[in-house]
């Protein structure tokens, strides 16, 4: 199976977008649309309210960063942490499946755990930045 070998930048590729594109999108309308209901939601589960603004800032700009390929491996584990936060307080109590299941949450803090081990691979940013590399894709 050589040939699934070579199309492993592809699907890191696969993952980071879709990964990055939900929370470019639920970042987006956290931070712009809704952010001070955001805060509050966040104060009625318990938590600090300052941990509303940094749950918007972390999906939207950990959303763009993964999109890149840029900083991935952070951004992946702010991410995986804000979704492992959000199942805890939030998602838990609603069970496995249907309105508020942990199902979407848990499948996207596996997406960004699987980014924080493999990085965003061959075609992303940090591969282009990385020392040696020269600026090119290898």
């Amino acid at each position: 199976m050589r040939y699934l070998d070579r199309l492993q930048p592809l699907a890191l590729l696969v993952i980071r977008v879709a990964l990055g594109a939900v929370f470019v999108d639920h970042g987006y309308h956290n931070l712009f649309t809704g952010l001070h209901q955001h805060v509050d939601f966040v104060r009625s589960l318990g938590l600090p309210g300052w941990s509303g603004y940094v749950s918007s800032f972390v999906e939207f700009f950990g959303g763009v960063l993964v999109l890149a390929g840029l900083f991935t491996r952070v951004a992946a584990f702010a991410v995986c942490i804000d979704m492992s936060v959000a199942i805890w307080k939030f998602h838990w109590h609603h069970g496995l499946t249907g309105e508020a299941g942990t199902e979407f949450p848990l499948a996207l803090a596996a997406l960004a755990f699987a980014l924080i081990f493999f990085g965003g691979g061959p075609i992303a940013f940090d591969h282009i930045r990385a020392p040696g590399s020269g600026g090119k894709l290898k």
